[in-house]
């Protein structure tokens, strides 16, 4: 399944990337949702997930680590603020470190469906302290989403 990409900056503090997957929203929503999927594909290239817990419920919480190709961890948290099934979830995202300038920033993700089984994807996130700090993050979420590409063409 091949996905494809177009980031667009809707203002200095928000970053926007919409991927089309060739899986229904129904598999993307449980593929992004389900600690047993997130772990085999969570995080930008060269990172493995060691960690992902959640309570999946508005106003549940997650905390997942990730570990870069040195070794390193990098822990991230939030909580859901929204939840639609296959259609929309709103979340706080941060690190739990403070790294790269986020705190606790506001993550929309949704699923929209299309003709053919296909789902339109879009990720949101504001908002961020500069715009180096935003510019930042779109190698990071595009690697995590091509993972994610590449994990639903072997489960479809």
């Amino acid at each position: 399944m091949s996905a494809t990409t177009n980031a667009a900056v809707l203002q200095d503090d928000e970053l926007l990337i919409e991927r089309i997957f060739e899986a229904p929203p129904e598999l993307v929503f449980e593929v992004w949702t389900t600690p047993e999927h997130l772990m085999r594909w969570w995080g930008p290239k060269d990172f493995v997930t060691t960690t992902f817990e959640q309570d999946f419920r508005v106003g549940g919480a997650y905390r997942a680590c990730i570990r870069d190709d040195k070794g390193a961890d990098h822990w991230m948290q939030g909580a859901y603020k929204e939840i639609v099934p296959a259609e929309r979830i709103v979340m706080s995202f941060g690190w739990a470190d403070g790294a790269m300038g986020v705190r606790d920033h506001t993550v929309t993700v949704t699923f929209g469906r299309l003709a053919g089984g296909r789902t339109l994807f879009s990720f949101h996130q504001t908002s961020f302290a500069t715009v180096e700090a935003r510019d930042s993050h779109i190698g990071g979420w595009n690697s995590l989403l091509d993972k994610l590409a590449g994990y639903l063409a072997k489960e479809a």
